[in-house]
C-alpha cells in the first residue's frame, strides 16, 4: 500500500490539514499550549476510531470534538481558576516574526494575550458559541450540536461574547520592524534603568501585569499608569546594579502575535514579557513567570 493510500486509511490525509485550526481552537479555549496539544491529540485518536465514511464535514466534526473535550477540561480548571494566586495569564504561544501583520486582518490568527483575557472572562459556553461561529465560521446549528444548547440560545451567547470581545480587543496592530526595534528599547532600557527611554516608549495608560502563580516572586496586583510602571522598572534595575544580580540573557521572540522577550535571570528563574504596542507607545506589559506554563519555552543562552 503507498503513504497516500495508508494515509487516507487511518485518516492522516483528511486530519492533518485542520489540525492548525483545531489547536488555535483549544488554545483560545483552554489558554494553554500542553492542554491544546493534548485536546487535537485527543481528537486525532477519536478521528481514527470514527465511521469516517458516514462523517459529511470533516471540520464541522473536528471542531466539534475539541470544543467538547476543551468545555469537559474548564470543568475541572474552574476551580482551580479560583485559588489561582495572583493574576492569571494565558500561556505564552511563540510565534514567527510578522503574525501580528497577519492576525489583523484574520480574525482566525489572532491569539493576543487581550483576547485570550478577554474569552477568559467569558463562561465556557460563551467562549466555544463566539468561536465556533465568529472565527471558525460555523452556523449555530453546528455550534447548537458542539455545546448541547439551542441555534437560538447559541445565537445570544455569542452576540452577548462579541460585545464583551468588541470592547477588550486592541484598535492598533503593529509592525514587525516596530515591535522588534520597541521590545529590544524596552529590554536595555529596564535592565539599564533608562527613565528616558521608557517615558518615550511607555504610554500614559500602560498596566503591566506579572503570573507568577504562587510559584514564583511576581506582582500580586496590576500596575497601572507610565509613572508607576516606569517606577518599578526603575527600581528592578537599581537592584541590579546595587546587589549585583546580574541581567538578564534575552532573546527577542513573537509571542502570542506581538513583540516580546524571552529572559532568564542568573538564578535560573525564566520568564517571558509581552508587549501590546498601540501608535508606538507600550499600553500593557504581561508577564510570565509561572514555571508550570514556561516548559514549552527554549530558554535564552
Amino acid at each position: 500500500m503507498s503513504a497516500r493510500a495508508m494515509a487516507d486509511a487511518d485518516g492522516t490525509a483528511a486530519f492533518e490539514p485542520h489540525r492548525p485550526r483545531l489547536f488555535r481552537l483549544a488554545y483560545r479555549m483552554l489558554g494553554s499550549v500542553a492542554d491544546a496539544q493534548d485536546a487535537v491529540q485527543e481528537a486525532w485518536l477519536r478521528w481514527q476510531a470514527a465511521d469516517r465514511a458516514v462523517v459529511a464535514n470533516a471540520g464541522a466534526f473536528l471542531a466539534r470534538t475539541v470544543t467538547r473535550l476543551c468545555l469537559d477540561q474548564l470543568k475541572s480548571a474552574q476551580a482551580r481558576r479560583e485559588t489561582y494566586v495572583g493574576p492569571w495569564l494565558p500561556e505564552p504561544l511563540i510565534e514567527a516574526a510578522g503574525t501580528a501583520d497577519q492576525a489583523a486582518g484574520e480574525a482566525g490568527l489572532d491569539l493576543s494575550v487581550t483576547l485570550m483575557l478577554a474569552l477568559e472572562r467569558l463562561s465556557p459556553l460563551e467562549r466555544a458559541a463566539f468561536l465556533l461561529h465568529d472565527v471558525f465560521d460555523a452556523s449555530f446549528e453546528e455550534v447548537a450540536a458542539a455545546i448541547g444548547r439551542t441555534p437560538v440560545a447559541c445565537r445570544q451567547m455569542a452576540a452577548r461574547a462579541r460585545r464583551h470581545v468588541r470592547e477588550a480587543r486592541p484598535r492598533f496592530a503593529v509592525a514587525s520592524d516596530e515591535g522588534e526595534r520597541i521590545a529590544r528599547a524596552f529590554h536595555q532600557a529596564t535592565v539599564s534603568g533608562d527613565a528616558g527611554t521608557l517615558a518615550r516608549i511607555l504610554a500614559e495608560g500602560v498596566v503591566l501585569t506579572s503570573d507568577g502563580g504562587g510559584k514564583v516572586l511576581a506582582l500580586l496586583n496590576p500596575i497601572a499608569g507610565r509613572d508607576k510602571v516606569q517606577r518599578f522598572f526603575l527600581s528592578v534595575a537599581e537592584k541590579i546594579a546595587g546587589h549585583g544580580l546580574g541581567s538578564p540573557a534575552m532573546r527577542m521572540r513573537w509571542i502570542n502575535g506581538s513583540p516580546g522577550l524571552v529572559q532568564r535571570w542568573p538564578d535560573g528563574t525564566l520568564q517571558t514579557t509581552t508587549l501590546d504596542v498601540a501608535e508606538g507607545r507600550i499600553v500593557a506589559i504581561h508577564i510570565v513567570r509561572n514555571p508550570d506554563k514556561l516548559r514549552h519555552i527554549e530558554p535564552p543562552t
